[in-house]
């Protein structure tokens, strides 16, 4: 099944009433570094509850992500989520944001300074829940696993016998452990528990990978408290249960059930549903229908995380995908993480909101505060970029292979695109197999056939090109673009390229030309610009937009076809006309007043189209 396809089954299920309706109410012990005594806090978990310095205490977490957030805007979510009458916030860190080459590491710029984000929390007087991975899932591109992993021929990801996997693993945790050691509650910080791995029990059957672990965590200083966070049947099923540790259920209410795993150990709702995510292709936007649970979590005084209170934006190439454990049904995230959340992606109050916090005021025996105004907007008229340069005129040099692999054994490339081209002479049925996501085929210059992993549900098992017959040779060129690696399930091994062998007429092709196209920055601002209008697609095109002010917008690209969006330099993610999302969200904090460049990469056109602004995400 899908990534909790299981869970949305029982989201609604009736809530067990083994969560006692005594419990004293949420503590409202001070936030901040000591206690008043100079001690500092002390959170645990025993006797089937959780203990805030002693007393009886309630998680009521909504769960955000700071890299999907411009950090500019971090304070004004965490405050969105302090209003709504929530106590504490959830994150993932995406290890594959903080470390993009082996031993390349950062975590002080931009989005990736989640100790900054934590220490924001503190002071607006939320506790925090950390889920630092090293897998997450999440949506994201490879599930927070880092890519250059696929650079080994036979890795095996989340494997304790995997060495290669596992000294990645080492150096993340030996890295990130010191920036959270003081973050935690017993050392004056926010941070009150972190997650062990994320959902193992989905993915395998081995708790002594949960152990190793929790015990690298401990050799770095972080001795817990720990939790896991699962669905009850694959816990039941595998029996993965890492004891010791709070148990958090994947949108599960068997509450009852899931306490006999867990024994004396807390048992709390990890992940509640308001939402779900989106895929590429998809009828429309993923809804939700989440008050009814969270008024029994509330009236039972049940822990929970809503996941997510607030979504943001997969911006760049952090956009995950989903198929199945044959590699088939492949589903990519769209660009936005909106996720019909409560917050929605521009940081706006939705009906939602208004419901849960009306919700969480009546338990929360205190006044919650005012709840803040969304981020200034911005309008302006519509923009015709022109054409500014071809892929064409800028390919980088090619290498020489006997048959096509995947971007990231050919050149150590995680993401964008790569092109196959040999020459060919003749025609006839050109068969593709393992088509790593979305393929345009070219002969002699000339556009045959796209073949799309989404639309062609079995491309990994091949799919059929009829090549024109033509005299005397010509290139054949096969450009290859990916979405996001599988982040969920048992194909992770998702390399993006041609993964398969390409025959023609029956017969293997081999002697190929490889050239590899990062769409990195260093690659962008190297473009050789068009002296001539394009006659091949594969076009960027450019445009000044000018703004008098700066705020918060949607780029509305209806009517272009597939391709990147970057402003200022900044790659705000894919569209593509199959939909559902048309707009990409361009928040204020990224734009100036004056001119600021658009840059658009199109697959298919060789014309531009306007941009239009937009307010939402929706139409």
């Amino acid at each position: 099944m899908q990534r909790r396809d299981f869970l949305r089954l029982t989201v609604l299920a009736p809530l067990t009433a083994l969560a006692a309706r005594d419990r004293p109410p949420p503590s409202r012990a001070p936030i901040g570094r000591r206690l008043p005594d100079g001690r500092p806090h002390r959170f645990e978990l025993s006797a089937r509850q959780f203990l805030l310095d002693g007393e009886p205490f309630t998680i009521r977490s909504g769960e955000m992500h700071p890299i999907r957030i411009p950090s500019a805007y971090w304070r004004h979510r965490v405050r969105m989520a302090k209003a709504m009458g929530l106590n504490t916030v959830s994150l993932y860190l995406m290890w594959n944001a903080l470390e993009s080459e082996p031993g390349v590491f950062d975590l002080t710029t931009g989005r990736r300074d989640f100790a900054r984000f934590i220490r924001m929390c503190m002071d607006e007087g939320m506790w925090v829940y950390l889920r630092p991975g090293p897998y997450v899932c999440g949506e994201w591109d490879f599930g927070g696993l880092p890519p250059y992993l696929l650079r080994h021929p036979h890795i095996r990801v989340r494997d304790r016998g995997d060495a290669d996997y596992m000294a990645a693993v080492r150096r993340y945790i030996a890295t990130i452990a010191p920036v959270i050691r003081p973050l935690l509650a017993a050392n004056g910080g926010p941070v009150l528990m972190l997650q062990i791995e994320n959902e193992y029990a989905s993915f395998g059957r081995d708790p002594a990978y949960l152990e190793l672990l929790r015990w690298l965590w401990r050799q770095h200083g972080i001795d817990g408290p720990f939790s896991v966070s699962d669905g009850l049947g694959p816990l039941r099923k595998a029996h993965t249960y890492l004891p010791g540790a709070a148990l958090g259920l994947d949108g599960d209410t068997g509450f009852a059930a899931a306490q006999d795993l867990a024994g004396e150990m807390p048992v709390w709702m990890g992940e509640g549903y308001p939402g779900w995510l989106t895929h590429w292709g998809d009828a429309g936007f993923a809804r939700g229908d989440f008050a009814g649970t969270l008024r029994k979590l509330l009236d039972q005084n049940r822990s929970f995380n809503i996941y997510v209170v607030h979504g943001g934006t997969n911006f760049g190439f952090g956009a995950g995908a989903n198929a199945n454990d044959d590699g088939s049904h492949f589903q990519p995230v769209i660009t936005s993480y909106d996720y019909a959340a409560p917050i929605d992606e521009r940081g706006a109050a939705t009906p939602d909101y208004h419901v849960f916090r009306r919700m969480l005021a009546a338990h929360a025996g205190h006044a919650l505060p005012a709840v803040p105004a969304p981020p200034q907007t911005v309008s302006f008229a519509a923009i015709v970029p022109v054409a500014h340069a071809s892929l064409w005129d800028n390919l980088p040099d090619a290498r020489r292979v006997r048959k096509p692999q995947g971007n990231e054994l050919l050149f150590g490339q995680d993401h964008g695109m790569v092109l196959y081209r040999r020459r060919l002479r003749g025609g006839g049925e050109l068969t593709l197999e393992g088509v790593h996501d979305y393929a345009c085929v070219f002969l002699g210059g000339i556009h045959v056939d796209d073949i799309s992993r989404v639309v062609h549900a079995a491309l990994h098992t091949g799919h059929r090109v009829m090549l024109p017959a033509r005299d005397g040779e010509a290139w054949l060129e096969i450009l290859v673009d990916s979405f996001g690696h599988v982040g969920y399930g048992h194909d992770m091994t998702d390399r993006k390229g041609i993964v398969g062998e390409i025959r023609l007429n029956g017969m293997v092709l081999e002697e190929w030309e490889a050239v590899g196209l990062p769409l990195d920055r260093e690659w962008l601002d190297g473009l050789r610009p068009l002296h001539q209008p394009p006659t091949r697609a594969g076009v960027f095109f450019r445009a000044a937009l000018h703004l008098d002010k700066t705020g918060d917008c949607y780029l509305d690209l209806t009517g272009w076809d597939k391709g990147y969006l970057w402003v200022n330099g900044r790659l705000l993610g894919r569209y593509w006309r199959i939909g559902p999302q048309q707009r990409l969200f361009c928040p204020g904090s990224w734009l100036h007043a004056g001119d600021n460049e658009v840059l658009v990469f199109d697959t298919h056109r060789t014309t531009p189209a306007p941009i239009r602004c937009a307010a939402t995400l929706h139409g």
